[in-house]
Formats: C-alpha cells, sequence, structure tokens
C-alpha cells in the first residue's frame, strides 16, 4: 500500500539536506503571506495561489530541482484555477463536515493532493483537480490521516517547547507531504496505464 511514512519522511529530510535555509524562509515567507491575508481578509482570494506556490516550492524541494522564492508566487500566473480550487475545496470540506466532523476529514484528506496535482497539470480545470486527487487518495486516506496525526502531535510538542522547533518542523512535515504525493502519482500512474 505504497511506501511507508517513514522512508516518505526520510525522502523528505534528505531533500531538505543542503536546503534547510531555502526551505525556512520559504515556509515563513508562505505562513507570513497566508496570515497577513487572513488577517485582512484577502486568503480567500489569494488563498489559492499561494497554496499552489508553496506545492511548486516544496515540489521543487522534494525532486532536488532549482528551488526559488518565486516560486511561492507562481500559483498567481494560474489565479482563476487556483481561486476557483480554493474556494471548492473549502466549501466542500465545510459542507461534509457540517453532516458530522469525522466525514468532513476524510473529504479534507480526499482533496489534500488538488494543489499538487494543479502544481504539475497547470491547465486542469479545478474540479477535475479534486476528481483526481479524490481518486488518488483512494486507499491512501489512512496512511495520510497517520502521517496527518505524526505531525499534529510534533505540532503540539513545538507549541510546548515555545513555538521554537516550528521553523524545522513546518518545512519538513511540507516536504513529506510533497513526498507523499510524488510516492503516489507514480502509483495512480502505474495502476492507470
Amino acid at each position: 500500500m505504497g511506501t511507508e511514512n517513514s522512508v516518505l519522511r526520510k525522502r523528505a529530510l534528505e531533500a531538505l539536506k543542503d536546503n534547510w535555509t531555502t526551505a525556512i524562509i520559504g515556509s515563513i515567507i508562505f505562513g507570513l503571506l497566508m496570515g497577513v491575508s487572513g488577517t485582512i481578509g484577502l486568503s480567500i482570494i489569494i488563498g489559492g495561489p499561494l497554496y499552489l506556490g508553496y506545492a511548486y516550492f516544496n515540489l521543487a524541494i522534494v525532486r532536488k530541482e532549482k528551488i526559488e522564492f518565486d516560486l511561492i508566487f507562481k500559483g498567481f500566473d494560474n489565479f482563476v484555477n487556483t481561486l476557483v480550487a480554493y474556494l471548492l475545496v473549502a466549501i466542500f470540506t465545510m459542507l461534509w463536515a457540517l453532516l458530522l466532523i469525522i466525514p468532513g476529514i476524510i473529504k479534507g484528506i480526499s482533496y489534500s493532493m488538488t494543489f499538487f496535482i494543479l502544481a504539475d497539470n497547470p491547465d486542469m480545470k479545478p474540479m477535475d483537480a479534486i476528481d483526481k486527487s479524490m481518486e488518488m487518495m483512494n486507499g491512501y486516506k489512512m496512511k495520510y490521516f497517520l502521517l496527518s496525526l505524526l505531525f499534529s502531535l510534533l505540532i503540539i510538542l513545538s507549541i510546548i517547547l515555545a513555538f521554537i522547533p516550528l521553523i524545522w518542523l513546518i518545512p519538513y512535515m511540507s516536504a513529506t507531504y510533497a513526498a507523499f504525493y510524488e510516492d503516489i502519482k507514480d502509483k495512480a500512474v502505474m495502476i492507470e496505464a
């Protein structure tokens, strides 16, 4: 059922080995932009392009490509698609969560690959990317949940430790999710062939 999460975490660490400073600065830029946009009520409008840009950034890290900070803003090149994708994912997740928390979590996990898919397929329609994410996550939701649970516990520990470990944890977590996508993307292609 795919590569073990521990192996994916090692892949992320290996990709980050010579890129920690860049990954940390990129994560801080992304976090600040999301925080400021949320504070002034713009996150609905620019959240999608920023998530896509951060997906580009983390895929470049995991793929050991050239990493530049302007990747974080590359999502604005595909503004309409990413805005629509962000709104659809938010609306669908919220509607499922209205039924009960658990279906909302499950659907949120199902949609989790949407922006990675859009990074690899910039011309794909938002609903097609969401559908592809749900398809890709079939059989991988529990694995993703366990990975997210581990990172959630590490975030809680980081908060207890005065937030300092978050400087390393967020880039590590983001690179691991990119490695997760890379792993299941390849398997999804193999299954379709």
